[in-house]
């Protein structure tokens, strides 16, 4: 799910730490506004995180963690 500069898109990551069950979820959850990256409310689905980042929904927070293969 990574690409070669070492990033994530964000509907990948939530569907990844199991927070949206398919793409389609994923997606609605971003566009409400339910998902914040690094404290700042994020509605761009393509939004590609790295290592460090902190995606926050709802109550939970995640620090993205990529490591290389």
């Amino acid at each position: 799910m990574k690409t070669s500069n070492n990033t994530i898109k964000l509907d990948q990551f939530l569907k990844l730490v199991g927070v949206a069950p398919t793409g389609g979820q994923a997606k609605l959850m971003i566009q409400g506004g339910e998902v914040k990256v690094n404290d700042t409310q994020e509605t761009r689905r393509g939004r590609q995180l790295v290592s460090g980042d902190r995606v926050t929904v709802g109550e939970q927070t995640f620090e993205v963690e990529l490591n290389d293969f």
